[in-house]
């Protein structure tokens, strides 16, 4: 008889994540087809890019509470169907306009799934391992867009775009079953209070934002979120400029988004072994300054290989920010039935710069007619990482929520 083999369910959520961030990623290798086909500019491309984070950036905190009311679980599988029901009617869109509106509906889906995630982590996984779990889930964000930027880039390579959208609707249909199956039901349970909606919304909001530390977190995931979607997005059309083409687009691309993911294990593996959080952040910040301006600046033009190396430096090292901000954030919640509307703060912070930033990226790569000027607000926005991870050093650490 075959012994059936058994998946952890934090497995499970991890891939939903993935698979949600996949339809961030998806876009990335389709802006230059899109603007062939559709005639549509580069910062339109930045807007679609970043408008799936609308929904992050204009209420996440009431997602976040939503969440711990509707169910961990049931949250994500409401997600899922929000995402693969605004690809599937996305691969018919014939114009940006129909394809804004469908990339909000996407951004609700992938909402609910990033902000379940570590409330399913912390109720699915030992204590002892939860930092190390935390880590794992950190990297949804680098494999998902990473992933859908290498296989879209071979796929549109052959295929037209719209057929790229269906078969990520397809992928995220068969990931709805998979954790329907896999993740027990019981989960929901750690849902909040039934009654009074808005006077919990309010009060449970009031016990986050009292303290400095969800607000510190918010604005670094911000600074970090921003300027790596900025970067990442924009590869495609950089190396399109520069007269790279087809399959090294992919490869370079989806390397220096999936890197990422390992910089999030690693982040993770380091706070396990003591390194402290607020160390981490201020060198990780540091350091993605400094690439950026490798990357970027007039000083390395013609150097491809050097600059190439600093992107994947800054994607790499970018990586543990996430698995240090979610893993402080899950222990310094209020209570333990705050974790979602925490997160939901700090995911509507980084919604914010992944909103912002990359149409602030490609304007002003516009104005200056290329990308070398761009390093300046990246580098902008690592300072302003360090000097709040500095403030975080200051704070006396919460204690942990239970």
């Amino acid at each position: 008889m075959t012994k059936r083999i058994s998946i952890a369910p934090e497995w499970v959520v991890l891939f939903a994540g993935i698979i949600a961030a996949f339809h961030i990623g998806k876009l990335a290798p389709a802006i230059p087809v899109l603007q062939a086909e559709m005639g549509i500019s580069l910062v339109e491309a930045g807007l679609l890019l970043s408008l799936v984070q609308f929904v992050g950036m204009s209420s996440g905190v009431f997602w976040g509470f939503a969440v711990g009311r509707i169910g961990l679980r049931r949250a994500v599988l409401i997600g899922l169907s929000l995402l693969m029901l605004g690809s599937f009617l996305g691969g018919f869109s014939a114009d940006s306009a129909m394809l804004l509106v469908l990339r909000v509906v996407e951004g609700m889906g992938f909402v609910l799934v990033a902000l379940s995630g570590p409330g399913l982590m912390r109720a699915l996984v030992p204590p002892e391992r939860l930092n190390l779990s935390i880590g794992w889930w950190g990297t949804f964000m680098g494999l998902g867009a990473g992933g859908a930027m290498f296989i879209g880039s071979l796929l549109l390579e052959y295929f037209d775009w719209h057929l790229w959208w269906w078969v990520s609707a397809a992928l995220t249909l068969l990931t709805l079953f998979w954790v329907r199956g896999a993740i027990p039901a019981e989960v929901d349970q750690i849902s909040g209070p039934k009654s009074g909606f808005l006077g919990h919304l309010f009060e449970n909001l009031g016990q986050v934002l009292k303290s400095q530390g969800p607000w510190l977190l918010a604005i670094m995931f911000a600074a970090y979120s921003g300027q790596w979607l900025a970067v990442v997005g924009f590869l495609p059309s950089i190396y399109a400029e520069a007269g790279i083409s087809g399959i090294w687009i992919a490869l370079l691309t989806a390397l220096v988004a999936i890197i990422n993911a390992a910089g999030n294990v690693l982040g993770g593996r380091l706070l396990h072994r003591g390194v402290g959080a607020e160390r981490l952040l201020m060198l990780v910040f540091t350091l993605m300054g400094c690439m950026t301006w490798i990357a970027y600046s007039t000083l390395f033009n013609g150097l491809v290989w050097l600059q190439f190396a600093a992107v994947l430096i800054f994607s790499g090292v970018g990586g543990i920010i996430p698995a240090v901000l979610f893993a402080v954030a899950v222990l310094r919640a209020p209570r333990a039935d705050l974790v979602p509307t925490t997160i939901g703060w700090i995911q509507q912070m980084s919604a914010l710069g992944q909103l912002s930033t990359p149409p602030i990226f490609a304007w002003v790569a516009v104005q200056v007619g290329g990308w070398s000027y761009t390093w300046w607000m990246t580098g902008l926005l690592s300072l302003i990482g360090v000097m709040l991870a500095l403030r975080l050093s200051c704070l006396k650490a919460a204690p942990a929520a239970s």
